[in-house]
């Protein structure tokens, strides 16, 4: 009897989409695989991890699918076991604060000037479909305000924020002093997630180490309206 083979081992299964184009996953939880084995040059190739186990990314790490504790009842977005290790802090503080400052917004939406238009307001127009209060410099950012110092009121005003980290947030990056106090303290708190598109966080440790060691997601793993998703279900209260 012919024995249908799992395409795991050679295309990865990061993501539902994945698992259902598998002839032998299809209509079913992932088998385990979806390493980093199978990730592309232009994608995380040299991924490591914490001593605590959370992958920099939040892709990869041990494969398969998985539901965190946040996730509803019905839902159909799968998580790799790295992303819910990953998002399990963020999602403790969401918690915390949508208790003791309910008026707060959900998402703070960090970006660079030349995204506005483009991949930013595509994330931001998604996250808001879904029902996400997201803190937008096109609509909250006067002119003139240094990008760290608007993470710094825009995180103080929201649960959490997220960084686009793109091509062009890289060149300004360096000009806008990344590694700053504030900065440093807001990753501490477990608030910031990056989200990684058109880029890797290779090439954002050689402008920002500190940054880039925030574990977060990637759109070279699954689409942008997957990435606002599970950062919608991820601050729903």
């Amino acid at each position: 009897m012919n024995m249908v083979q799992c395409t795991a081992p050679r295309n990865g299964h990061r993501t539902a989409s994945g698992a259902a184009n598998c002839p032998a996953c299809r209509g079913g939880r992932s088998r385990g695989y979806g390493g980093y084995s199978s990730y592309s040059a232009s994608s995380y190739s040299t991924p490591s991890y914490s001593s605590s186990g959370s992958s920099r990314s939040g892709g990869g790490g041990s494969g398969g699918t998985a539901k965190p504790r946040w996730s509803r009842t019905g839902s159909l977005i799968l998580y790799t076991p790295a992303q819910v290790r990953t998002l399990t802090p963020v999602r403790e503080n969401v918690e915390i604060l949508a208790v003791s400052q309910p008026d707060l917004r959900d998402v703070f939406l960090c970006h660079a000037w030349d995204d506005r238009q483009g991949s930013a307001k595509e994330l931001h127009d998604l996250l808001e479909a879904s029902g996400v209060r997201v803190w937008f410099s096109e609509k909250d950012l006067g002119l003139g305000v240094p990008m760290m110092r608007a993470i710094d009121k825009g995180l103080v005003n929201s649960r959490i924020g997220i960084v686009l980290v793109t091509p062009a947030m890289l060149k300004r990056l360096p000009a806008e002093g990344v590694a700053d106090k504030e900065l440093s303290a807001l990753l501490r708190r477990e608030r910031l997630i990056p989200v990684a598109h058109g880029t890797t966080y290779e090439d954002l440790e050689k402008v920002s180490l500190l940054l880039a060691s925030r574990a977060g997601l990637s759109t070279a793993e699954e689409t942008m309206a997957e990435v606002a998703a599970k950062i919608a279900e991820l601050v729903a209260v």
